[in-house]
């Protein structure tokens, strides 16, 4: 005999039920999870397509700038600049400079193969914590009084 899988898809608590109703149409199609997509990104580019998925109306457009996306995600520009990237290298969404499009998923996720940072020249071209750092240390060093 077969259990009930139906008793296990009713809901737990039914008035709270989810709805799509006004101006919202936000989804991630199951596939997003099925097939790999999640697992894909990473964190940063997560926040970001989650955001832009939010943001965005029938068409999968959104016209937040980057000084809001960056506001409300909490994410530092270069952080925002390379989840930007990830994401549209892994035609997940499109970029015309002054808005987004969340395109419909492609056949298969983009998986990123990240290569290890071994020399020193590694880290200052890929690594972003070194690059902060190079960056402040310059900064820090042109707001210096001389030294003598």
């Amino acid at each position: 005999m077969k259990p009930n899988i139906s008793a296990h898809r009713v809901a737990i608590i039914p008035k709270r039920v989810r709805t799509i109703n006004g101006q919202s149409f936000a989804f991630i199609p199951h596939r997003f999870l099925q097939d790999g997509f999640l697992s894909s990104l990473s964190r940063d580019e997560l926040a970001l397509y989650l955001f832009l998925l939010l943001a965005a109306d029938r068409a999968g457009i959104s016209f937040y700038g980057y000084h809001a996306i960056c506001s409300i995600v909490r994410m530092p520009l270069e952080v925002y600049l390379q989840a930007r990237n990830g994401l549209i290298a892994k035609d997940l969404v499109a970029f015309d400079g002054t808005r987004f499009q969340v395109l419909s998923l492609p056949a298969r996720p983009v998986h990123t193969k990240l290569k290890p940072l071994k020399t020193e020249h590694d880290f200052e071209k890929h690594d972003p914590a070194t690059i902060r750092a190079l960056l402040s240390d310059a900064l820090d060093d042109e707001n210096s009084p001389p030294k003598r």
